[in-house]
């Protein structure tokens, strides 16, 4: 494709060539949070980070980006396109072929008083700078007695599923390598409004964020308001209100259980789904309050069960409504395996809006 023809296509056209989906996506109708009467335009997950980026780049001339071909090339999944050209080599930097490197030199920054936005390709690959992350800029705050603050973010494309077999080392969902770390702020969107409005306020917070973007939702549409907007840190969201039910889940799985929602719905089942869209700092008020509201949990999550998101919200549920519960938890979770190359493979490896739909039916019955 030329330079040309890539100019002539609409938005959403290019999000689908530069992510090579082969997976259909789900209604944006599934999810409304913009009020009716509120202006807002439809935009894809990846247009809403991009245009986030943007607007905080506007609004504050410390905030610039660094990552590997994130310039001309808009990164591995075309979220920066357009903002070297608005901004230029000075605030959207490409880096060397070393994510060490990235997190020590945005690590100094934010030091200095910058707001570096980073970019590693894959949450894979974090672990090359896990140094950085985990053991400088996670302690520093804590260990200077809140003399430094580290305002930094670092954006990371995790999951599969997108029908890309991008395998093994390109696949995983690691949100609690980092959850597990005192300092870190983690968040992971499941929308277009909320991926826009999170980051605007991770980019605003003090601490270092990481931020967590699901690769199969970035062509994934939704309303976002015209107006700033930033969504509070550390605060589930309950997406859809229900009486018998409660779907604990987050990122892509939300949708999931949207849709198993709405399967279950005539059939007389009232589903609640809490999305847990921050990650750590985690909001336990919320999940326990709608676990005594239904009395009944099923917790989902894309990482493997062995010490997954899943065991960690099973226990917030048991601390704060064990005695409201009338069935016992169930939790719907990844294989405990590698990410397979092939697609039919992969397939089996991460839960399916089926696999949601047994799990609430089974607690209910």
């Amino acid at each position: 494709m030329s330079h040309g023809e890539a100019e002539k296509m609409t938005s959403k056209e290019r999000d689908a060539t530069s992510l090579g989906s082969t997976k259909p996506v789900m209604s944006p109708d599934l999810i409304v949070q913009v009020p009716q009467g509120v202006p807002a335009k439809e935009m894809s997950y990846q247009e809403a980070i991009r245009e986030a980026l943007r607007e905080e780049m506007l609004r504050d001339e410390r905030v610039f980006l660094m990552g590997e071909d994130i310039a001309k090339h808009g990164g591995a999944f075309g979220v920066t396109r357009t903002l070297f050209d608005q901004f230029g080599p000075e605030r959207v930097r490409n880096t060397p072929i070393s994510e060490n490197t990235i997190v020590g030199a945005g690590t100094g920054a934010a030091l200095a008083g910058m707001r570096p936005v980073m970019e590693i390709m894959f949450v894979d690959f974090a672990g090359l700078a896990m140094d950085q992350i985990c053991t400088q800029a996670a302690k520093l705050r804590f260990m200077t007695g809140g003399q430094c603050k580290l305002p930094w973010v670092l954006r990371m494309p995790q999951g599969g599923g997108a029908g890309k077999s991008t395998a093994a080392q390109h696949s995983q969902s690691l949100e609690v390598w980092f959850a597990h770390i005192p300092g870190l702020k983690v968040v992971l969107p499941s929308t277009p409004y909320d991926a826009k409005g999170l980051l605007k306020a991770a980019i605003r917070d003090d601490s270092p964020t990481i931020f967590l973007e699901h690769k199969f939702l970035y062509s994934y549409r939704g309303l976002v308001p015209d107006q700033d907007y930033v969504l509070p840190l550390g605060k589930c969201d309950v997406k859809r209100q229900g009486k018998d039910v409660t779907v604990v889940t987050s990122g892509a799985m939300v949708w999931h259980a949207m849709v198993a929602a709405n399967i279950l719905a005539p059939k007389g089942i009232s589903v609640e789904v809490v999305d847990v869209r921050t990650i750590s700092p985690l909001d336990e008020d919320t999940i326990g309050a709608s676990a005594r509201k239904t009395g009944r949990v099923v917790l989902v999550a894309e990482p493997c069960r062995s010490y997954g998101p899943t065991g960690e919200w099973g226990m917030v549920v048991v601390e704060q409504a064990f005695d409201y519960l009338k069935a016992p938890i169930v939790r719907v979770t990844g294989r405990y395996s590698p990410i397979p190359f092939a697609d039919s493979l992969e397939k089996g490896v991460w839960p399916e809006t089926d696999d949601v739909v047994r799990a609430i039916q089974r607690t209910m019955a």
